[in-house]
C-alpha cells in the first residue's frame, strides 16, 4: 500500500485551494463568538459594555410594556455583572418539546418575544438574538425567573445549559431548577454573566460610570421608572435614577443657561411597509409616535439625545434627519422671513438659516416609538427606517410652528429671533473674513505671520514660545534652541474671546499671528494633528499687566484651539520675580515668601540681610540673554506649569474681571466696585 507524508490531505492544502472542503458552517452560538464585532461593533471597551446594554434594554422593554417599575444593574467583585427587573419573567414553558423557552432564548439566536407584535407593541430589543449574544460572549451565566410561585434557575458553563450542585460542580441538562417557593404573584429575571475577557481587548473590564450614564439616560424613556446601579467592588456606591417627566427631565437638566422654556412637542403618523407574513411580502401599516423635548442656550454647542422605543441612538438616523429639517424649515419661515438684521444679507440671497445656525445651544431629545424599527447593524446605533423621517418631519414642523405663533411666551420667542439671527451674521461675517484670510495668507510664501522667528523642525519636540513685546523677543531669539524653539512676540492687545464674535476674534492681529502660527486652524475646523508645535509656551512678566495677557491667551485657546488645552500642550513658564548673587551663585525667587525664605536660609551663615542686594525683575526685557535662557528656555534649568482646562476656565473668569477693572468703560467699572465693595461710602462718592 502506498504512503503519504507530511499528514492528511486537508494538512497538505494549500492557502489557494479553494474546494467544497473550504466551506465553513458555523451552528449555533459559535457565530457570534467567531465573529463578535457583527453583534456588539467590536471587541473594545464599547463591545463590552454592550453586552449590559442589551440586557438592561429587555428590562427597560419590560416597564415600557408597562410590566415592570424597576430594573438593577449590579456590579460584583469577581468580575460579573448582574440585570435584574421585576417584569412578568422570561417564560419557562417546554417550547419544542425538549427545550425550554427560557433555554431557547439564550441559546438561539433570533428567538425571542419581539417578533411579529405579540408580547410587546414596540421594544428596543428587535433582533432575538441580545440574551444569546450575551451567553455565546460569557464564560458563564445564571439566569433566574421568578414565576408560577417559584424561582426557576438554570445556568450556562461554555453555553452549555444545566445546574450547579451545592459543591459548584456543573451538570449539562435542560431541566430547570426549582431554587424556592414564592408569592404566587412575585414575577422578575435576574442575568448575571461573567464575560470571556479572552475574546475582548486586555485589560478590561466594566466601568461603573459607563453603567450609571446609560442607566440614568434609559430612566427618562419610561417615566416612573427607577433604575439602580449597585457597585459591590471595593469602593463601589450605590446610585439610583428615576425621572417622572421624561424626556422634559432629561433637557431641563441640562447645565447650560436657558433662553427658551422646555418646549414640549408630540404627534403620530402612519406609513407603510413591505413585510413578509406566512412567507409573502405584504404591506401592513407602522403607526408612529414622536415625542420631542427641547430648549436653547445661551451656549454655542447642541446636544441632541435620539432614541427608538427604548434604545438610545448615538448616531441619529432618519427619526433625527426629519427633526433636523423641520427645525430649519419652521425657522426659516417664521424667524428669518423679513428679519430686518438680515435686509443686507437677503441682497445677496445670504439670510437663510441653516441647521449649525437653528441648532446653536440647542439641547434636545427626540424619541419615536413604532413596531419592528430597521436599525443599521444590530449594535443599534442609528435608525434605518425611511418611513419615520417624514412623520418625525411634521410632528416637529407643526408642534414647533405652534409654539412660535403664539403658543410660547413672547419673550421666550424673541429670544429664540436674536440668537438664531446672531448666529447667521456671524457665521456669514466669519466666513467672509476667514476667506480674505485664506487669500492674504496664500498671497505669502509660506503664510507664516512675519514677527515669527521659526524653529527649523517642527513636530512634537518643537515648542511655540509666545512672550511680551519686542523687548523680551531679543533675548528670547538669542537663547533659544533655534533647532526646536519658535518665538512669537505679541505687539498689540489680544482679543477677549469669551466676549467677542468669531469676526471680531478673527479681526484681532494677535488672534491671527497665533492662528497662523499654530497652523492647526481654529475653532471648529481645528486640527490637533496638524499643530507644528508639540508644546505651546506662554511666558509674560511676573505682574498684572501679564497676568492679563497671559488669561486672554489662554481664554481665546480655550474658545478657538480647545483640543491643545485638553491634550496638555499648553504650559506658562514661570520667570522669576527676584534675583541676587551670592559669589559666583546667581539665586533666583519666585514670590515674596520664596524670596523671605531664601533670605532666611542665607543669613544662616553669617551674612548680613542687608548687604543681599536682591534685585527686582520688572519686565522680562530687564533680563540678560543668559538670564533668560536659564530661567525660562534651557529644559534642564526652567519651571513650566501645565495648563488644564480648569486653569482656563479660571482664566476666562479673570480676563472678564480685568476688562471691568481696567478697559475703558468707566461705568460698567463704578458699577462694579459699588456692588462688591462693603467699605465704600456712597454718601461722599460723586456719583
Amino acid at each position: 500500500m502506498a504512503r503519504t507524508s507530511g499528514g492528511d490531505a486537508a494538512t497538505n492544502r494549500t492557502a489557494d485551494s479553494y474546494d467544497e472542503k473550504s466551506i465553513q458552517l458555523l451552528e449555533g452560538l459559535d457565530a457570534v463568538r467567531k465573529r463578535p464585532g457583527m453583534y456588539i461593533g467590536g471587541t473594545g471597551s464599547a463591545g463590552l459594555h454592550h453586552l449590559v446594554w442589551e440586557l438592561v434594554d429587555n428590562s427597560v422593554d419590560e416597564a415600557a410594556a408597562g410590566h415592570a417599575n424597576l430594573v438593577e444593574v449590579t456590579l460584583h467583585r469577581d468580575g460579573s455583572v448582574e440585570v435584574a427587573d421585576n417584569g412578568r419573567g422570561i417564560p419557562i414553558g417546554r417550547k419544542d418539546g425538549r427545550r425550554t423557552a427560557l433555554e431557547i432564548v439564550f441559546t438561539e439566536l433570533h428567538a425571542g418575544g419581539k417578533f411579529g407584535g405579540g408580547a410587546y407593541s414596540s421594544s428596543g430589543g428587535l433582533h432575538g438574538v441580545g440574551a444569546s449574544v450575551v451567553n455565546a460572549l460569557a464564560e458563564k451565566l445564571t439566569v433566574e425567573v421568578d414565576r408560577d410561585g417559584h424561582t426557576h434557575r438554570l445556568s450556562f458553563v461554555e453555553r452549555v445549559p444545566g445546574k450547579l450542585d451545592a459543591k459548584g460542580r456543573f451538570r449539562a441538562g435542560s431541566t430547570l431548577e426549582k431554587v424556592r417557593k414564592i408569592p404566587e404573584r412575585r414575577t422578575g429575571t435576574r442575568v448575571r454573566f461573567w464575560p470571556d475577557l479572552d475574546l475582548f481587548d486586555p485589560g478590561l473590564s466594566i466601568d461603573p460610570a459607563q453603567v450609571a450614564e446609560h442607566a440614568a439616560l434609559v430612566c427618562f424613556l419610561v417615566p416612573g421608572l427607577k433604575v439602580r446601579v449597585i457597585d459591590k467592588r471595593p469602593g463601589g456606591t450605590t446610585e439610583e435614577f428615576v425621572a417622572k417627566g421624561g424626556l422634559a427631565d432629561l433637557v431641563a437638566m441640562h447645565p447650560g443657561t436657558p433662553v427658551t422654556e422646555v418646549i414640549t412637542l408630540h404627534g403620530t403618523g402612519t406609513f407603510e411597509e413591505k413585510v413578509p407574513v406566512a412567507g409573502k411580502m405584504t404591506v401592513v401599516d407602522r403607526e408612529v409616535i414622536v415625542d420631542v423635548a427641547m430648549r436653547w442656550t445661551t451656549g454655542y454647542d447642541s446636544r441632541i439625545d435620539s432614541f427608538v422605543n427604548t434604545i438610545p441612538t448615538p448616531d441619529g438616523g432618519t427619526h433625527v434627519a426629519g427633526f433636523d429639517r423641520a427645525l430649519t424649515k419652521a425657522c426659516n419661515d417664521l424667524i428669518v422671513k423679513d428679519n430686518r438684521k438680515l435686509a443686507k444679507l437677503a441682497k445677496s440671497n445670504k439670510d437663510r438659516a441653516e441647521k449649525a445656525d437653528v441648532q446653536e445651544g440647542l439641547v434636545a431629545a427626540v424619541k419615536v416609538t413604532f413596531p419592528e424599527p430597521q436599525f443599521k447593524g444590530q449594535t443599534k446605533q442609528e435608525l434605518g427606517t425611511p418611513g419615520v423621517q417624514s412623520i418625525t418631519y411634521d410632528a416637529v414642523r407643526s408642534g414647533f410652528v405652534n409654539w412660535l405663533e403664539g403658543g410660547g411666551r413672547k419673550s421666550h420667542i424673541n429670544a429664540l429671533r436674536d440668537k438664531v439671527t446672531n448666529a447667521i451674521l456671524n457665521r456669514v461675517q466669519a466666513k467672509a473674513a476667514l476667506e480674505a484670510r485664506r487669500k492674504a495668507a496664500n498671497i505669502s510664501s509660506a503664510g507664516r505671520p512675519d514677527k515669527l522667528a521659526d524653529s527649523r523642525k517642527h513636530g512634537m519636540d518643537a515648542e511655540l514660545l509666545i512672550v511680551e513685546g519686542d523687548s523680551a523677543a531679543g533675548p528670547a531669539k538669542a537663547g533659544r534652541n533655534a533647532e526646536t524653539t519658535a518665538v512669537l512676540p505679541l505687539r498689540g492687545k489680544v482679543v477677549n474671546a469669551s466676549k467677542s464674535t468669531m469676526k471680531q476674534v478673527i479681526d484681532n492681529a494677535e488672534a491671527q499671528a497665533l492662528f497662523a502660527a499654530i497652523g492647526a486652524g481654529s475653532g471648529r475646523d481645528f486640527d490637533l494633528d496638524e499643530a507644528r508645535y508639540g508644546r505651546v509656551i506662554i511666558l509674560c512678566d511676573a505682574d498684572v499687566d501679564g497676568s492679563h495677557i497671559r488669561c486672554l491667551l489662554l481664554t481665546l485657546m480655550y474658545h478657538y484651539m480647545r483640543p491643545l488645552l485638553e491634550a496638555g500642550r499648553v504650559f506658562a513658564a514661570q520667570p522669576p520675580l527676584y534675583t541676587v548673587k551670592v559669589g559666583d551663585e546667581t539665586i533666583h525667587a519666585f514670590s515674596d515668601a520664596e524670596k523671605e525664605q531664601r533670605t532666611a536660609e542665607l543669613v544662616k551663615g553669617g551674612r548680613k540681610a542687608e548687604n543681599l542686594q536682591w534685585v527686582r525683575f520688572k519686565g522680562l526685557g530687564e533680563m540678560d540673554t543668559e538670564e533668560l535662557a536659564v530661567t525660562c528656555l534651557d529644559p534642564e534649568t526652567r519651571i513650566l506649569r501645565r495648563i488644564t482646562m480648569d486653569d482656563a476656565h479660571e482664566a476666562a473668569a479673570a480676563a472678564d474681571l480685568f476688562e471691568t477693572l481696567m478697559g475703558n468703560d468707566v461705568a460698567r467699572r463704578r458699577k462694579y466696585l459699588l456692588d462688591n465693595s462693603e467699605l465704600v461710602d456712597r454718601e461722599v462718592l460723586d456719583v
